[in-house]
């Protein structure tokens, strides 16, 4: 067939980890380099993914097969210690969620997602992933209260 009426796949970015096959987040340089030691950063390519199943040993990898391992980090993060803080920036953990549910109260987590608007928030670094805690707390949240009910 003509190469002109084939159509390239679309390459959308997102990549699956190698060890564990879960679907992964793009991180940049300025991401990774906060929570690797650095002989491990510096093995990576500057565009890297992060595997966010939380038993999977893999942290981060890149296009060329290279991993950085739970036991390259610099410290804990979430989700790979689920007892390190689910929100980097301002330190919110699941104790944290279920003390709110329990309590009935959401105050600590409506604090966390206005923060999470304003220039304090750092996500881009402070996060393993580099993204935003705020849908990750919401859905800790709600299966809580599901089970709650």
């Amino acid at each position: 067939m003509n190469k002109a009426f084939v159509r390239e796949p679309d390459d959308t970015g997102q990549r699956h980890c190698p060890r564990c096959q879960s679907l992964s987040v793009i991180v940049r340089r300025e991401t990774y380099v906060e929570h690797l030691e650095a002989q491990a950063a510096d093995r990576l390519a500057d565009v890297a993914y992060f595997c966010p199943f939380p038993s999977c040993d893999v942290v981060y990898f890149d296009d060329y097969e290279r991993l950085a391992l739970v036991g390259d980090l610099q410290h804990s993060v979430y989700p790979k210690d689920l007892d390190a803080p689910m929100c980097a920036c301002f330190g919110l953990t699941r104790d944290d969620i279920e003390d709110e549910v329990h309590s009935g109260s959401v105050q600590r987590i409506r604090e966390v997602v206005l923060k999470a608007k304003t220039p304090e928030a750092h996500c881009q670094t402070a996060s393993a992933s580099g993204q935003p805690c705020v849908g990750e707390v919401q859905r800790y949240y709600m299966k809580l209260r599901g089970g709650a009910s």
